[in-house]
This record gives C-alpha cells, sequence and structure tokens, in this order.
C-alpha cells in the first residue's frame, strides 16, 4: 500500500487499520470461544428429509455469519437399529449403512466443519437428485482424496466411528422420535426443526447479533402443537 503522507501520519494510518482488523478477529474469536451456540443434528444418509435439510437449510450455517457463532455437529447414524448379533438394520436399505459410515468417516478425517459438510451436503444433493450411485464423485468434485475415506470405511475403522454415534444417539433425553432431529444447546426442537435458526439467535449470548438472526423475520413455535408441514422420518420402536 503506497503512502505520500508524512512518516508518523502513514505510521498512525497503518496502526488504525491493523487495530481495526485485530478488533474484528477478537469479535469473532470472543462468538467462538465464549458464546457459540451448539447446533446438533442426528439423521441417517438416505432420509429424504435430512438430505433435503442438510441441502437447503442447514447451508445457511455455512453460507451466513451464523457461522461464527455455530458449533455444528453432525450425528450420522439416526433410526438404525442395532440387532442381539451385533449387526444393524438401516431404515433405508444397505446404501445407507454403508453412507452413514462413509460420513462419519469424512467427519472424523476432515474435523473442519467446512470440509466435511460439503462432502456430506454434495452427497444428500445426489440422493435428492436420484444420483445416489454417483456419491463418489464428491471427492473430485471438492478436491479431496478418497483414499483416507474409502480406507475408513471398508475397515473396521468405520464401524467404529459410527458405532460412537449409535451410542450418542441412544443416550439422548427425551429419545429421538424421528429425524432429522435437531437440537440447539442440548434442547430438542422436534417438529419445529426448520426454524432452526430463530432457536440458536435465541440462545446467542454474544452482544453482536449475527446478521442472520435480524435479516428476517422470525418465530418460534410455543404452542406446543406439532407443526406438522415438516415431514420426518419416523422411528420405529420395539
Amino acid at each position: 500500500m503506497g503512502c505520500d503522507k508524512p512518516v508518523l501520519a502513514c505510521v498512525l494510518l497503518l496502526l488504525s487499520v491493523s487495530s481495526s482488523y485485530a478488533s474484528s478477529d477478537v469479535d469473532a474469536a470472543m462468538a467462538s470461544d465464549d458464546y457459540k451456540v451448539t447446533l446438533s443434528l442426528y439423521y441417517e444418509s438416505l432420509c429424504p428429509y435430512c438430505a433435503g435439510f442438510i441441502v437447503n437449510q442447514l447451508r445457511d450455517v455455512l453460507e451466513t455469519d451464523l457461522r461464527n457463532v455455530v458449533n455444528l455437529r453432525l450425528v450420522p447414524w439416526g433410526n438404525t437399529q442395532r440387532t442381539p448379533n451385533h449387526t444393524w438394520i438401516c431404515q433405508h436399505g444397505r446404501d445407507e449403512c454403508v453412507l452413514n459410515v462413509v460420513e462419519a468417516c469424512a467427519i472424523n478425517i476432515w474435523p473442519d466443519l467446512a470440509t466435511h459438510f460439503k462432502f456430506i451436503q454434495c452427497i444428500e444433493r445426489f440422493e435428492l437428485e436420484g444420483k445416489r450411485a454417483q456419491w463418489q464423485s464428491c471427492f473430485g468434485a471438492l478436491g479431496l482424496n478418497p483414499k483416507p475415506v474409502t480406507d475408513c470405511y471398508n475397515t473396521r475403522a468405520g464401524v467404529d466411528l459410527d458405532l460412537r454415534y449409535a451410542d450418542e444417539t441412544d443416550r439422548l433425553r427425551p429419545p429421538h422420535r424421528f429425524v432429522p432431529w435437531v437440537l440447539v444447546n442440548n434442547k430438542p426442537l422436534a417438529e419445529d426443526y426448520q426454524n432452526f435458526i430463530a432457536y440458536v439467535c435465541k440462545a446467542y449470548r454474544g452482544s453482536n447479533k449475527p446478521k442472520a438472526c435480524t435479516a428476517r423475520r422470525f418465530e418460534i413455535n410455543l404452542s406446543g402443537i406439532p407443526d406438522t408441514r415438516h415431514p420426518v422420518c419416523y422411528a420405529r420402536r420395539g
């Protein structure tokens, strides 16, 4: 950056600009460290409503300034049932079992949210488009090395990762009734899950509200009456 002002003025200007950037960094760090809201999604890979939620709604966490205040967690197990002989039955068949493990591996191998979310979002988009068999093209589309994930889901490592998510899902209280099952700071949103931004904004305790919280009007369903407009995949009990 050029400067034809006196040296002292130049130095002060640079310090001012530097301070401005530092202040922004501090604000982001404060939101990250002290005020982040935990948003957890319990889901299964081939439930169409989970896929739609990930592709069409949940992306707002990364595409708006909500990313500065939200700790997004994805838990790929959903309504899968374990059997006494140590196998499990996925609600939407064997492909779902495979993709649940693939997505569990991706979360573990790429802990950076932007990386694993975009990969999972790519898989779910193919599911919505009826192109499930093309999911492996997501590696190339995103410039990701397929080997770590392939090695993971083809070995016991992937199974063990998904079983951890099974244990976590089983510990939910109250138990999940369907997927997508969304929690904000460990409180289930139940049928109001698509209104998650309103709950995140209400839970956020930082001084600077994200612009996403003021961009439009949000309403939280306080009636206790389920909103049946939001389709779900119900859990099987018994």
